[in-house]
């Protein structure tokens, strides 16, 4: 397949990374006055940004620093918070393990939330595609969204605390997730899973921070697979 192929699966990724520009937008902003109000300058705000390019890690190595955690809980937190990026990793090896070197390097730089969901749905949509052609898409959904990922980012560091509470910019969060998550129930195991994670996380939330969102997502997992299971013996 010829670059006029990469070309088109580039538009088609940058035209389906669009939408989740109204989520990275307040989602960065946040970010740059969270890390402003914890005493970091524009510099370092950016350096962690433009580095780490893990919104989740970011927000939650911020938090831990500004309550004086030692460095080795701040990595691990970090670290915990991203272990869903090994998941993304395995799933796509299959699609994209045989581009070169830097390639691969360079897609795992910009392998995001809002890159992985789009990219997987249309590997699997569309099984036929060449490996250069799914790297162009995934290059096309990142070139929408990891610059303004940046820029955003940039005016909140620079806002800071002027940025009024009003404007409630924390909604972004649950919202890029409910964005991403939304298009990839498309069978009975994995709506069976987020219905039991959602009830779940709401039943357990009296419990210790994050104790409860982990056991609602360990059962969830269980569910889905013992549902997926159960169809197979049908069949």
């Amino acid at each position: 397949m010829g670059s006029t192929t990469a070309k088109s699966s580039f538009a088609r990724g940058a035209v389906q990374g669009l939408p989740y520009v109204l989520v990275i937008v307040p989602f960065g902003l946040l970010f740059g006055v969270v890390g402003a109000e914890a005493g970091l300058n524009i510099a370092q705000v950016m350096g962690f940004t433009v580095l780490v390019i893990a919104g989740a890690a970011q927000f939650t190595a911020v938090q831990l620093m500004t309550e004086n955690a030692p460095v080795l809980l701040v990595l691990a937190a970090s670290l915990t918070v991203n272990l869903r990026m090994a998941m993304y990793s395995a799933s796509l090896v299959p699609h994209l393990g045989r581009a070169p070197l830097w390639k691969r390097a360079l897609v795992a730089y910009v392998m995001v939330d809002q890159c992985y969901a789009p990219a997987i749905v249309e590997y699997e949509t569309h099984p036929s595609m060449t490996v250069g052609a799914k790297v162009a898409f995934v290059l096309g959904v990142a070139a929408p969204i990891v610059p303004m990922w940046y820029l955003a980012t940039f005016v909140g560091a620079t806002l800071g605390a002027t940025v009024p509470e009003a404007w409630a910019l924390d909604f972004a969060l649950p919202m890029t997730f409910i964005a991403m998550v939304g298009p990839l129930l498309r069978t009975l195991p994995h709506v069976s899973a987020a219905i039991v994670s959602a009830v779940l996380s709401l039943l357990l939330a009296d419990l210790p921070p994050g104790v409860g969102l982990m056991l609602a997502a360990a059962i969830a997992v269980v569910v889905g697979a013992s549902v997926e299971t159960w169809q197979e013996r049908r069949k």
